[in-house]
């Protein structure tokens, strides 16, 4: 298969038109891709290729046009429009432990034809016995051994310490860019449905990285909450001042911690389960990595738009609350609330 990198070796999309359609997984949210792999298939983010694609705010509009409500998250729209462009055959859905909405999509997609498998996370992180049979039921589908979705792991392991790499040199030397931090934790969701290429790219980038001087900005900010839809966020922080050291979900996405079984990595992954795990993990970033604020990406017709105010009890640091609806560039106003809160930062 192909993928695109810009002239900084960022990974942007796979070249669709080039993959095997009857190999392509769509993937609704960050799932075991290692059992995908290990069957031999290619898992592609529908998220990934949707908010990438130069039409996507015309994505949203289609999926309205065919039915789904315009007070439902853009993403779920995105996911539906991607997979009708592009072809897919086949989707993988969270159906618990991600938006609600996947469970009516799944419908949707199943009236229209398309294969859908469904994967559920536990309601809690440390019921590993309903994780463990999932990831069974799972391989299953997929007609795998179990085993090899294991092995596999190691295999993903290996991948991924280069994206843990790239998240220390962001933070600790800042030779990394908070947007280019974004795209490569953001992108392991499915390691663009290629970790052997993906792989060399990121040793690639690596080594471009090092030889850079580092980011001069002294304002260290994080940003927690889903991944944001505005395509230009990353790119006005840093034009105010600001070095974003932390990405909390893209780096949970990049599963960053050493585990033996895919039971404990998918238990420790954070996403998934209730908040309080996910504010352990936002406070230990904050003291670990010197953050003086954050920046909170809210989707709008979100569930987790209501953790605002946990976050907002439980962290003791300034927070600005950015809520996006569709795709695009960020507007007058949150330039300028942007704007006021790293000002009032400093």
């Amino acid at each position: 298969m192909t993928l695109t990198f810009n002239d900084n070796l960022l990974p942007t999309l796979p070249i669709m038109e080039d993959l095997p359609v009857d190999r392509i997984i769509g993937i609704t949210s960050t799932i075991p891709i290692e059992i995908v792999f290990a069957a031999g298939y290619i898992p592609i983010d529908l998220n990934n290729i949707f908010v990438c694609d130069p039409s996507s705010y015309k994505m949203v509009e289609d999926a309205e046009s065919a039915g789904l409500p315009r007070n439902t998250c853009a993403w779920i729209k995105g996911i539906y429009s991607a997979t009708r462009k592009y072809h897919i055959k086949k989707v993988l859905s969270v159906i618990q432990g991600d938006c609600s909405n996947n469970q009516a999509l799944m419908e949707i997609f199943q009236s229209e034809g398309i294969e859908t498998i469904p994967f559920a996370y536990p309601h809690s992180k440390t019921d590993k016995k309903f994780l463990q049979d999932q990831l069974e039921r799972l391989a299953d589908s997929l007609e795998v051994d179990y085993s090899k979705a294991e092995e596999m792991k190691g295999r993903l392991d290996a991948v991924r310490a280069k994206i843990h790499e790239i998240d220390r040199l962001t933070w600790v030397e800042n030779t990394v860019t908070g947007e280019e931090n974004h795209i490569w934790t953001v992108s392991t969701s499915d390691l663009m449905g290629d970790y052997t290429v993906f792989e060399e790219r990121a040793v690639r980038f690596l080594k471009l990285v090092r030889e850079r001087e580092p980011v001069q900005h002294a304002l260290r900010i994080g940003v927690v909450g889903i991944p944001p839809i505005c395509e230009d966020l990353y790119a006005f922080l840093s034009s105010v001042g600001a070095h974003v050291v932390f990405n909390e979900i893209q780096r949970q996405f990049s599963m960053p911690y050493s585990t033996r079984t895919l039971v404990d990595q998918y238990s420790e992954y954070t996403y998934p389960y209730d908040i309080f795990s996910r504010l352990e993990d936002i406070q230990q970033g904050i003291k670990q990595r010197n953050i003086k604020g954050l920046i909170h990406y809210v989707q709008s017709f979100c569930h987790r738009h209501i953790h605002d105010r946990l976050i907002r009890k439980n962290v003791q640091l300034p927070i600005l609350t950015l809520d996006c609806d569709r795709p695009g560039r960020l507007d007058g106003a949150m330039k300028t609330r942007i704007e006021a809160f790293i000002e009032m930062l400093r």
